[in-house]
């Protein structure tokens, strides 16, 4: 079997079992001993172990991946100029599609009105995070100890470093060419590690899904059936709709073949919700399996892990409209402006913050008068949604970086397609 099928399979028997353990848990169905012991040993146990190494394992290898891999991407390219080109490029581009993902989540959102006819007893306590002023954000990227930087996992102050320590190695002459070929090999080991960690996602994949199907019940889902579905509904729009037509415009290649090539990358990004555990294996996907070359792809998958937040964008989107009708407080066109404004700026503005979709909900419903404390109406189903706006926001990152590889003439359409091209096989 491919990887793809492993983890497709590990996937639907994590969400079997854990749907079958809290069926078994909320029906009182063995005697409380024996579910005491699967409660104990098995799920908080077993389950949840394995599935928290695994996204650490997975986590331990972002700082190394983005550092190395930019350091040979920027230092291939060589042309200030270049880079400039791509960079800008790639920020417009990303900040293109969260505008367009906030607008379509408010225009459904609108037709379908999930917030109407909501029980405001429902809501419980929130407890707001305040913003960082965007000030401040702006000042942090840039690092004062690029060590210190790597050690707090400040990915936003490693992009800035490695471009600079990239492009001094390109301008060094002999003495910098050694320390590229340095730094090529040191990658090329780094990619094995996340081979070798790919060939171990089924396990990891399965115990992730047992353990939180076993804590998440279906009825939760059915007491926000209307707003769940409106999110999932855009999210899928946004992702085979507003991507396909502009990697098909852009490029003229098959939106098949690439969502077909991303498909062990999106199930990794489910199961784990965290673009950042999931950027060693996209940047693997869109190099090995995509044809996008290393200069292109080091660069725009981390910044996009970073920064890229359509899946967040549109679950603000919706909140936002949802909290809305169910306070019957009414936005208007001038306030529905203002959600787009504030949620495309605050992707970059809140990017370094723990718990950046929460903080730009609250920065958001702030903007346009709208209780905070209606947050506490969504929190119970949006880890289930944070499992598919993280698959959102990865197939944002590798389309935006195939369309930009692309432009530069640095996409390899043999490799892309070629469907054996990057496939992991065995166990």
């Amino acid at each position: 079997m491919s990887l793809t099928q492993r983890i497709v399979v590990a996937m639907l028997m994590g969400l079997l079992m854990g749907a079958l353990l809290n069926f078994i848990s909320s029906g009182n169905l063995l005697p409380v001993a024996v579910q005491t012991w699967l409660d104990l040993y098995l799920v908080d146990g077993l389950f949840d172990t394995v599935g928290q190494i695994f996204v650490r394992s997975l986590k331990l290898l972002v700082v190394p991946l983005v550092f190395v891999s930019l350091i040979c991407g920027v230092s291939s390219l060589g042309n200030n100029s270049r880079m400039g080109a791509v960079a800008t490029r790639t920020v417009a581009l990303y900040m293109t599609t969260t505008a367009l993902a906030i607008a379509l989540a408010i225009m459904v959102a609108v037709i379908v009105r999930p917030g109407v006819g909501i029980d405001l007893a429902m809501a419980t306590e929130f407890v707001a995070k305040e913003a960082p002023p965007l000030k401040n954000t702006i000042i942090n990227i840039f690092p004062s100890n690029p060590v210190q930087s790597m050690a707090n996992g400040s990915i936003l102050q490693v992009i800035v470093f490695s471009l600079l320590m990239g492009f001094a190695i390109s301008k060094s002459g002999e003495k910098g060419q050694r320390i590229s070929e340095f730094f090529n090999d040191l990658n090329e080991i780094i990619m094995t590690m996340v081979m070798i960690l790919m060939k171990l996602a089924p396990y990891g994949i399965f115990c992730l899904l047992a353990k939180l199907f076993s804590d998440v019940g279906i009825g939760m889902i059915l007491s926000l059936a209307k707003y769940f579905f409106t999110v999932l509904f855009v999210l899928l729009l946004h992702s085979l709709g507003v991507y396909s037509l502009i990697f098909k415009f852009f490029t003229g290649l098959s939106v098949r073949t690439f969502l077909s090539k991303m498909r062990s990358a999106l199930a990794l990004a489910f199961s784990t919700a965290s673009s950042g555990a999931t950027m060693p294996v996209t940047l693997r996907t869109v190099e090995q399996r995509l044809g996008v070359n290393n200069s292109i792809a080091s660069f725009t998958v981390p910044l996009g892990a970073t920064i890229n937040m359509d899946g967040t964008a549109i679950m603000q989107g919706v909140a936002t409209v949802f909290i809305a009708q169910a306070y019957n407080i009414g936005l208007g066109l001038d306030g529905y402006l203002t959600v787009v404004l504030t949620a495309t700026l605050a992707s970059i503005g809140t990017a370094a913050v723990p718990g950046v979709g929460l903080v730009m909900l609250v920065m958001v419903l702030n903007q346009v008068g709208l209780p905070v404390e209606g947050i506490g109406l969504i929190i119970g189903v949006d880890r289930l949604l944070d499992m598919t706006r993280t698959a959102t926001n990865v197939t944002g990152d590798a389309m935006v970086t195939t369309v930009v590889a692309n432009s530069e003439g640095l996409l390899d359409r043999d490799t892309f397609n070629d469907p054996e091209a990057g496939v992991i096989r065995g166990a």
